[in-house]
């Protein structure tokens, strides 16, 4: 697809509106925040069905009894990992998910080796990791190895759904996925996790199931805003 196709450009447009309005805000995942390998990883899944606020305090639990390490997850019996991100909710499943990813980072070798892998290699591993689908493998990927892949979650189905953009509400994940990829075809890991940050930041703000549309920059190009 090339640069300037009608896809790249609403892609273009939207990135730059979202950018003038989201630009000075925080985003858990910025690099600036000095968050590691482990931190990112860990909060991917511990964000799975609830909000970053407890994902965040789920993860200060581990780090404060010393368990936001692969080593020291699979060395903890499950209901002591359990015990510890309880505050995220459904902290069985969660603590297996903990393990799960632990274990493939220490079987890659450690978390840089695995960190350090291709990007395709590295979503298959992670893929084949229990509890990790393409959302959280794609979060990973991209925040903790700097893997050029792009997210897609609801926050980016709905946003762009709204505004007639992308391959249909209804598409799988791959195709979502390709058409954002074929769409920005010379954008960074960088610019990738920016406009994700973007996206989410304006559909918790303003773009959300009930959306406030008055106060939205794209309310006059998107079919939600000129309706609602």
């Amino acid at each position: 697809m090339p640069a300037t196709s009608p896809d790249a450009a609403l892609v273009a447009r939207v990135y730059d509106a979202l950018a003038a309005i989201h630009r000075d805000e925080t985003w858990h995942w910025d690099s600036a925040h000095g968050r590691g390998p482990m931190d990112i990883i860990a909060g991917a899944v511990l964000v799975q069905h609830t909000t970053w606020t407890n994902a965040e305090r789920a993860l200060n639990a581990l780090r404060d009894a010393g368990a936001l390490d692969a080593g020291a997850l699979i060395a903890l019996p499950d209901d002591r990992i359990a015990a510890l991100v309880r505050v995220s909710g459904t902290p069985t499943v969660k603590a297996r998910r903990l393990r799960a990813v632990a274990e493939t980072i220490v079987a890659a070798g450690g978390i840089d080796t695995l960190m350090a892998l291709p990007r395709d290699e590295l979503r298959e591993r992670l893929l084949a990791t229990h509890g990790i689908g393409p959302e959280t493998a794609d979060a990973i990927a991209l925040y903790a190895a700097g893997a050029r892949t792009f997210i897609i979650d609801a926050y980016t189905r709905r946003l762009f759904s709204r505004i007639g953009g992308g391959p249909g509400e209804g598409a799988p994940y791959a195709a979502w996925q390709r058409w954002f990829e074929d769409a920005l075809p010379a954008a960074d890991a960088a610019h990738f996790q920016r406009f994700h940050a973007y996206i989410v930041l304006h559909a918790k703000a303003i773009c959300a199931a009930r959306p406030r549309c008055g106060s939205c920059a794209l309310r006059t190009w998107c079919r939600q805003g000129s309706t609602g």
